[in-house]
């Protein structure tokens, strides 16, 4: 609904954002919402867009339902302009395995993670709300990192937030589990030519 869009040019100075979705509810809202951004109807690869257009792309937790990361990250590749940089925002792979989820042992009072099979490459179907279905494939970290390196993207920073406290006041049963990684950033740039 462009909140990303949104935030670059009200927070970070973005004189221009382009924010892409392939449903076309979802390019009405975020016109709908303003904030000065444009939009196209679009899959991440091919994007719609002129080799070198771009000084930044922000994806954000979007890679999980690509079919195809290393094509959509080769479009990443190719829209960005030498010396342009990827923001790259995920749920963190190793955390979003196939049959992962709370496990709450009542017999020794206590609550953990399960991590399913992190290796195997899974793609299922989510419903989201009644009749809404969304594609969820998890990947492990190495398909996305050598998939930058591929594209010719130099890997620049990593990051595993912890939750942030204001999350943590509105999602109390995360506060014991603050110091497992949700989300995973990864900062890739374009080398100048």
């Amino acid at each position: 609904e462009g909140q990303i869009a949104r935030l670059a040019i009200e927070s970070c100075g973005a004189t221009l954002a382009v924010g892409v979705d392939p449903t076309r509810s979802q390019i009405v809202e975020a016109a709908l919402r303003g904030g000065g951004a444009r939009y196209a109807r679009s899959l991440a690869e091919p994007l719609p867009f002129r080799d070198a257009s771009f000084d930044a792309v922000v994806a954000c937790l979007v890679f999980e339902h690509i079919d195809d990361a290393e094509a959509a990250i080769n479009e990443v590749a190719r829209v960005l302009r030498p010396g342009g940089r990827f923001c790259f925002f995920l749920n963190h792979p190793l955390l979003q395995t196939p049959g992962s989820g709370w496990i709450i042992d009542v017999d020794l009072d206590e609550q953990y993670w399960r991590i399913g099979p992190y290796l195997v490459e899974d793609h299922s179907v989510d419903e989201i709300h009644p009749g809404v279905h969304l594609p969820f494939v998890h990947r492990p970290l190495s398909i996305y990192i050598n998939a930058l390196i591929d594209a010719g993207l130099v890997l620049g920073r990593m990051l595993e937030p912890a939750p942030p406290a204001g999350f943590l006041k509105i999602a109390e049963e995360y506060r014991d589990a603050a110091d497992i990684p949700r989300l995973l950033y990864l900062r890739a740039d374009k080398p100048e030519v």
